[in-house]
């Protein structure tokens, strides 16, 4: 296979001749003949709107696609100090760290591999909530904090940060007040403040603790004769849009010790149970349960909608896939991968590798695939860029190169293929990984790896193949969508 290609565009060359003589601030990017080319730029590739207004974000919800979705590390962020502190410290490591995490997690293990317990009182009959009880639900969902939306809870509403995710333990939470004496409580939901209020019942339906007593369906946990806290389960208005409202949507207040670690206040529930905001957003036949679009960076802004109309009536391009059951965790959405596409020609990889569910996952960086199936990607990727200076793995990121004094360099282009027809273009940003994300003609990783050996899943598809674009989830119709570059 040819290592490079001979681009006939005259435009595009005479870039390339005059780069040296560019500055070096921005990398801009060109797709032809199924390879993207990185080059250097002296002006920033971003359009207007892409990167965030800080005081846009904090003023409410104005993106006109919906809420703006911001990474924990943007400079947006309204997580301050403990954004500061983690973009100072966190290296590739940290990043490898919090997917093993994640995988585990997925895969219903604990740290160390084994089945993980119930962590918590659960629903009769499978309802698919679980509390974590060490007072931080950090523990039981590694990363679950990746990215971060500003919602009001309550009348009037309380202003609140707050994660989201498409796999949780069947519940939105909520850090509430009363909070513990040796913790801050600035960033906590005051249900006293709210008019809307309502407590959901002990014996109820909604309810979904075993042995609860009292009026209120609240579970105390405690080990070692000290209580970690109260976990109330209420009913309250939910805003994230002025169009984009839920009366009496159901969430689990967490009180005295739960807190966590960012200091953002609890995560928003998006999965397939019956309680979740995406269940509780009922969608019409012109519209989808929610979509959203995930930044491609820090400095960029994604955003979140619920009951977002159906890209095809506003004529964008968007590749359905048909959703798949799976009996055990129906919490998830879970996909069919078929095969990859690698320089604009399929690869050839063994069918057997693909069976089983592919998650489509928020807060796993990277995308794993099974051992037979990577090997067959890692080695023709290879082929391809055997012009540049290998460098050394960064952990699982086995296939790196050294991009340091170069004008430019190409990648071939990666297409995820989806059963019903979905073929989803990656962007560089979902192809390579770069450990400093200022520096394009440094370090760069291909931004795939090899799942570990006893995965079930064919397949996670991590958020960096998902950035820029938007991720559609039409539950009525069963299926979820993809629009490129949105953000």
């Amino acid at each position: 296979m040819a290592s490079s290609a001979v681009v006939p565009s005259l435009l595009f060359c005479l870039v390339l001749l005059v780069s040296p003589y560019l500055a070096y601030s921005y990398p801009t990017s060109y797709t032809h003949g199924g390879k993207h080319y990185v080059l250097h730029s002296n002006s920033d590739p971003r359009q207007p709107g892409q990167t965030p207004t800080c005081s846009s974000v904090h003023s409410g919800r104005s993106s006109s696609d919906g809420v703006p979705v911001l990474h924990r590390l943007s400079p947006c962020s309204p997580l301050g100090g403990a954004r500061n502190q983690e973009k100072a410290t966190t290296t590739v490591a940290d990043v490898l760290h919090r997917d093993a995490l994640r995988l585990r997690s997925l895969r219903g293990e604990d740290n160390h591999g084994a089945p993980a317990p119930a962590p918590g009182p659960s629903a009769p009959g499978g309802g698919g909530v679980s509390i974590p009880v060490r007072g931080d639900p950090i523990e039981a969902r590694p990363g679950a904090f990746e990215y971060h939306v500003v919602a009001g809870f309550g009348t009037p509403a309380q202003e609140l940060t707050v994660g989201f995710d498409t796999y949780t333990s069947g519940a939105t939470l909520l850090k509430c007040t009363p909070c513990a004496a040796t913790e801050p409580c600035d960033q906590a939901f005051e249900p006293s403040a709210s008019s809307s209020l309502a407590q959901v019942p002990c014996g109820s339906p909604d309810c979904p603790f075993h042995g609860c007593s009292g009026p209120s369906c609240t579970f105390s946990l405690g080990t070692n004769n000290t209580l970690l806290g109260n976990v109330t389960f209420v009913t309250d208005k939910l805003t994230l849009t002025s169009s984009a409202t839920v009366e009496n949507f159901r969430f689990a207040c967490m009180e005295a010790g739960f807190r966590p670690r960012d200091n953002s206040t609890g995560i928003l529930d998006l999965s397939r149970n019956s309680h979740s905001l995406a269940s509780r957003a009922s969608s019409s036949p012109g519209t989808v349960a929610f979509s959203y679009c995930l930044p491609s960076s820090p400095s960029t802004v994604g955003f979140l909608s619920l009951r977002a109309p159906k890209p095809e009536l506003s004529g964008r391009k968007v590749s359905y896939t048909p959703l798949r059951s799976n009996p055990g965790n129906g919490n998830m959405y879970v996909v069919e991968l078929v095969g990859v596409g690698l320089g604009g020609r399929d690869l050839s990889v063994p069918p057997t590798a693909f069976a089983g569910d592919t998650l489509v996952d928020l807060h796993t960086t990277f995308t794993y695939l099974r051992p037979e199936a990577y090997s067959v990607l890692r080695d023709n990727f290879r082929q391809w860029m055997t012009e540049y200076k290998p460098a050394p793995p960064l952990g699982v990121l086995d296939t790196c190169y050294n991009f340091t004094g170069r004008n430019f360099f190409s990648v071939p282009a990666i297409t995820l293929k989806f059963n019903g027809g979905a073929d989803v273009d990656m962007s560089m940003n979902g192809i390579m990984y770069f450990p400093d994300p200022g520096n394009h003609f440094s370090i760069a990783c291909l931004a795939f790896a090899a799942a570990p050996t006893n995965a079930r899943e064919a397949a996670v598809v991590g958020n960096r193949a998902q950035s820029s674009m938007e991720v559609v989830y039409d539950v009525r119709g069963g299926k979820v969508g993809f629009v490129p570059y949105r953000c």
